[in-house]
C-alpha cells in the first residue's frame, strides 16, 4: 500500500515514518530530512563577495552550510514526539 505525502501550498511533507526512524537514529532517514531541507539551507547559505575589482559575487558559504545541517541534525536527534 502507498502512502501518500500531504502538502501544503504545493510543497511536500516529510512522512512521519521518516521523523519517526530518524529519531531511532537511522542514517537514511536523517539523509531524506537533509535532502528535504537541502535548498533552504542553501538559500540560508548565500554569502555576498566581492573580487579584486570590486564586482559582487553571491555563493554558498560551505562551513555556513555544514553548521546550519549540523544544527538540523542534533535538532533531529533531541527531536520529542508528544502523543
Amino acid at each position: 500500500m502507498k502512502t501518500e505525502e500531504k502538502s501544503v501550498n504545493n510543497k511536500k511533507l516529510i512522512p512521519f515514518w521518516v521523523i519517526e526512524r530518524a529519531l531511532e537514529g537511522d542514517i537514511q532517514a536523517i539523509n531524506k530530512i537533509l535532502k528535504h531541507y537541502e535548498g533552504y539551507i542553501a538559500k540560508l547559505s548565500v554569502r555576498k563577495m566581492y573580487d579584486e575589482y570590486g564586482c559582487v559575487h553571491y555563493c554558498v558559504d560551505e562551513t555556513l552550510r555544514r553548521r546550519l545541517e549540523t544544527k538540523l541534525i542534533k535538532t533531529i536527534m533531541g527531536f520529542k514526539i508528544v502523543r
